[in-house]
């Protein structure tokens, strides 16, 4: 699995996604490319912006009963995944600005480094570890650039 605190991984995350075009298609699903980058978005939102809403105490308590194991462990996400109601992107978004946005998320984060993600608390599944936030971040970017062939 790729290291988003690395700067080689990252940028190896940031190459791929300037591999993408607005005319780019998905091997898989609904989404359309700006959709996709605006959805990978959303991980990086709830920890730096303040636009998601907090789960309830027993939202979060399936959450991290049900979802959260396969979400920080390293195995790929199959194809065609449910995703999270925040997460489902269905009205159209700006190609260049989302995809601007993501690269900057990556930036930030690589920059940060795995120290400021020890012990953070994830708004979904409470206190995470590095490998756990690493796994999350790197993992959905990769299943979806891989459903964009990049």
């Amino acid at each position: 699995m790729k290291n988003i605190f690395k700067l080689e991984d990252s940028q190896d995350f940031i190459n791929r996604i300037t591999l993408l075009s607005y005319n780019s298609q998905p091997v898989w699903g609904k989404m359309n490319v700006s959709q996709m980058l605006a959805h990978c978005n959303v991980t990086y939102e709830m920890v730096y912006d303040s636009i998601h809403p907090k789960p309830n105490r027993f939202v979060k308590f399936l959450l991290k009963l049900f979802v959260k194991s396969n979400v920080v462990n390293e195995k790929p996400y199959p194809k065609n995944i449910r995703t999270a109601p925040q997460f489902i992107i269905s009205d159209e978004r700006d190609f260049e600005k989302e995809k601007t946005r993501l690269i900057n998320y990556i930036i930030k984060t690589q920059e940060l480094g795995k120290n400021e993600f020890e012990g953070k608390v994830s708004l979904s599944f409470g206190k995470l570890n590095s490998t756990e936030w690493n796994n999350m971040f790197a993992k959905h970017l990769d299943h979806h650039l891989k459903q964009f062939n990049v």
